[in-house]
């Protein structure tokens, strides 16, 4: 038996077309969602990568200038003069004046020796001088009485026959003789004379006086002590017996780095300080240039007087000299901050139309806050103020000019 067949409603169609319809477009309405979600997601990645914001760098300008700088530098102070003191002549102290610190003046007797040997050399050569004058004077009236004859018996021979040629010849030998037993005698007399002074001279170097005006500084001997002039040699006479040294006119000597000797000038004025006297601040002229640098520590000494009338300071302070640095031409400076180091080089960052490069540079003297530096670099470029090896080359940058009050323009330069 079949069944009839029963037609569809239209209400059935219409809820079975709902219900096949409704997954399809859902499907399509979450697919085109996502595909919508994901476009915006990448525009946006595209627009933020496009608008980033560059590194900003502060940057300040090369300047040109004269270097005026005052380096601080060691020195010592010298006396202008000093010696050690040596006798002349073998002997024994017999006193001796003066003592560490005594101050004496030119000519002043500092020290009285006695030697024994030079009173009997005195006493001999004055002996031979006597003798000398005594002979000297007999043979002098000798010749005088020997002359009177010659004389008269030349006037007797002007009568014919009262006086033989010959004895007038003896007569006249005799005279001439006498004479030039005098002139020998005088000679010996002159030689006796100049060896007593020879001896008083040496009794006088038993009186050590002082070279010139000073202070002794160093006393090595005392009363009893046997001294003389056998310096550098064993014995216990070798050695001097005083130390002199002249202090009211000192020598400051100034070991300047090559670096520095630039514009070192005689005349100039220099400042300097002692730590005996903290707060005081005394000055000398350069006076000597010594014009060549000593190859082992590539400084030229330097000597500066100074004048001590009230002997304030003492040779052997060791000052602290406010060198001054000048250089007779203009040259290239930049903040410290602006100079950076590597293991390979040393270099400054400079900005052109908003890209870094690297620009290697020596540097030279450092006054203050500013460096002065020789390289490829010209007055007016844009150097980064606070370089360093993490700003590499070919960096696009945005720049922004430095706060100039921070820049020290006017730190020892003009």
């Amino acid at each position: 038996m079949r069944l009839p067949e029963i037609s569809p409603s239209p209400i059935w169609k219409s809820l079975t077309a709902r219900m096949v319809l409704a997954p399809v477009l859902a499907t399509c309405f979450f697919g085109s969602g996502c595909q919508t979600a994901s476009r915006s997601a990448l525009a946006a990645d595209t627009n933020t990568a496009a608008v980033a914001p560059l590194p900003v760098v502060e940057t300040t300008k090369v300047v040109s200038r004269h270097l005026q700088a005052d380096m601080s530098l060691p020195g010592e102070l010298r006396p202008y003069k000093f010696v050690d003191i040596y006798p002349k002549v073998t002997g024994f102290v017999e006193w001796i004046g003066v003592d560490r610190g005594s101050r004496v003046k030119q000519g002043q007797l500092l020290v009285r020796l006695v030697a024994p040997e030079l009173v009997s050399q005195k006493a001999q050569a004055q002996a031979e001088l006597a003798s000398a004058e005594q002979k000297e004077v007999a043979e002098q009236a000798k010749l005088t009485a020997d002359q009177s004859t010659y004389e008269r018996l030349k006037q007797a021979a002007a009568t014919p026959g009262v006086i033989s040629d010959e004895e007038l010849e003896v007569a006249q030998k005799a005279a001439e003789s006498d004479h030039a037993t005098v002139v020998a005698l005088h000679s010996g007399t002159e030689a006796a004379m100049h060896a007593l002074q020879s001896v008083e001279t040496l009794e006088g170097y038993l009186h050590v006086t002082a070279p010139f005006d000073g202070m002794i500084t160093t006393r090595y001997v005392h009363p009893g002590a046997l001294v003389g002039p056998t310096s550098g040699r064993s014995g216990s006479n070798a050695g001097p017996i005083l130390r002199l040294e002249e202090v009211a006119h000192l020598r400051l000597v100034v070991p300047v780095p090559e670096a520095y000797v630039a514009g070192a000038a005689v005349g100039q004025d220099v400042k300097f300080t002692v730590e005996a006297f903290p707060g005081q601040t005394f000055s000398g002229k350069v006076a000597r240039l010594s014009d060549s640098l000593n190859p082992q520590t590539r400084t030229m000494p330097v000597e500066l007087d100074i004048w001590n009338p009230d002997w304030t300071l003492h040779s052997g302070m060791f000052p602290q000299v406010s060198w001054p640095v000048r250089r007779p031409y203009p040259t290239l400076f930049v903040p410290t901050s602006s100079v950076a180091r590597t293991m390979e080089s040393t270099f400054v960052v400079r900005v052109r139309n908003g890209v870094t490069e690297w620009v290697n540079v020596t540097t030279g003297v450092v006054s203050g806050s500013l460096t002065e530096v020789f390289g490829d670099l010209h007055a007016g470029d844009d150097v980064v103020l606070n370089a360093s090896g993490e700003l590499r080359p070919n960096t696009h940058v945005s720049v922004r000019a430095a706060d100039q009050s921070m820049v020290a323009a006017h730190d020892g330069v003009s």
